[in-house]
């Protein structure tokens, strides 16, 4: 029986068969992929982790050298409780199960524990990174935001105080080229280097990113990106809002009060 290849029942099977055959390809294709993007995005993270300890690597240079800084991965509690600590090698899904690996700080994906309405407080988990750089202690902690367009982030190391800041690395995906977009380079970063988050009476006060931020009376501003006030405030409110979190922590582990 010959087919009639210019009826609608033909064009419509061929094109049912065509979707079919190029869904399939593209799911191949991204399970494929998806192993390789992974461990991009692990070792880029190990990379903006040791830049913020000032420690200037490539992806793969951070994969070889992430464990000789950061000795410990904690995980808090909304209490600041430590609720779970890994060292070593990094845990991971198809190795060591599930279990372990949610049991991994550097696992957690930090947007759902802040921006899941639907969790409340007492199961919400913060990731801790302890490195030590040099022979001193830093700790660091990872930041999550709202730019003007889409959703900011970064990494900020305290020094062994628990309250200044030693490196802070940021970064976006859609803010505006020349004005927001600047928020992961170099000149934008540097000045939060000596900031405190917390004041001469050890309250929690942040660091604003304003205008006229960055003087040498201010230790808890700096400038904000002309032309980017927008995701400056951003700034502004991924440091207030992340960091507060692991303020319990910080006042259980050492003496703020005395700063």
């Amino acid at each position: 029986m010959a087919i009639d290849k210019e009826s609608q029942g033909f064009t419509f099977l061929f094109s049912i068969i065509m979707v079919v055959v190029v869904a399939t390809v593209l799911s191949l294709a991204a399970m494929g992929l998806k192993g390789p993007q992974d461990e991009n995005m692990k070792q880029e993270k190990m990379q903006n982790i040791l830049g913020s300890l000032q420690i200037e690597v490539s992806r793969e240079e951070a994969r070889l050298t992430f464990g000789d800084f950061v000795k410990k991965r904690l995980i808090l509690n909304y209490k600041g409780e430590v609720t779970s600590e890994s060292e070593g090698a990094i845990k991971s899904l198809a190795a060591d199960g599930k279990a372990a690996f949610e049991a991994d700080a550097f696992n957690l994906d930090i947007k759902k524990q802040f921006r899941d309405k639907s969790k409340p407080d007492s199961e919400r988990r913060y990731p801790l990174f302890i490195c030590e750089k040099e022979g001193s202690k830093y700790y660091v902690i990872p930041l999550i935001g709202t730019g003007l367009w889409g959703p900011i982030w970064g990494f900020v190391a305290l020094e062994g105080d628990m309250n200044t800041v030693f490196g802070a690395t940021f970064d976006h995906k859609t803010e505006t080229p020349g004005l927001g977009a600047e928020i992961n380079q170099g000149w934008f970063e540097n000045p939060f280097i000596g900031d405190k988050i917390f004041d001469e009476s050890g309250e929690f006060v942040s660091i604003k990113v304003i205008k006229g931020g960055t003087t040498p009376d201010n230790l808890h501003g700096v400038d904000a990106i002309t032309g980017g006030t927008i995701t400056s405030n951003g700034v502004s409110s991924m440091l207030e809002n992340t960091l507060k979190v692991y303020v319990p922590y910080f006042k259980n582990n050492s003496d703020i009060a005395s700063i």
